[in-house]
């Protein structure tokens, strides 16, 4: 999706990333003490084994993160869900789909594109998914 100018996209146009990330116990752990969330379920093994889940799961802001850092311009986010948990070992990726174009009224070189980003395991279980607006150049006017 970077490099693409706005009258590129198309409304249901599907873009599945070739970037995949295996997510380990460091990235959990560093995140989750870097953001000071001191949940358990994040940080403590002998907790998440008593939990619905078996085991920690992963900080969702993590796994939030991972899921739109692919993209560009971020205008604001909607409807952020973590519909599976995200587990240590798990491997992401990521596929968004074109959702809706609509020109800027203030800034006439550029258009806004909504997005829904999906970050999939390898199991292909949605584990996060959010509609995303991002700012796209249009193709320059030639001079």
């Amino acid at each position: 999706m970077a490099g693409l100018y706005f009258e590129e996209f198309s409304v249901g146009q599907v873009f599945h990333h070739p970037i995949r990330r295996t997510v380990t116990e460091a990235d959990n752990v560093f995140f989750t003490a870097m953001t000071h969330n001191p949940a358990q379920l994040h940080l403590d093994e002998e907790y998440g084994k008593t939990t619905e889940f078996g085991a920690r799961i992963v900080n969702s802001l993590f796994t939030l993160g991972l899921m739109i850092g692919i993209s560009v311009a971020n205008l604001g986010m909607d409807e952020v869900r973590f519909p599976k948990p995200v587990f240590h070992g798990d491997t992401l990726h990521v596929e968004t789909e074109v959702l809706e174009l609509r020109e800027s009224r203030s800034r006439p070189q550029n258009g806004i594109v909504l997005f829904a980003h999906r970050a999939i395991n390898q199991r292909g279980e949605i584990v996060a998914q959010c509609k995303r607006s991002a700012l796209m150049l249009r193709i320059p006017a030639q001079a």
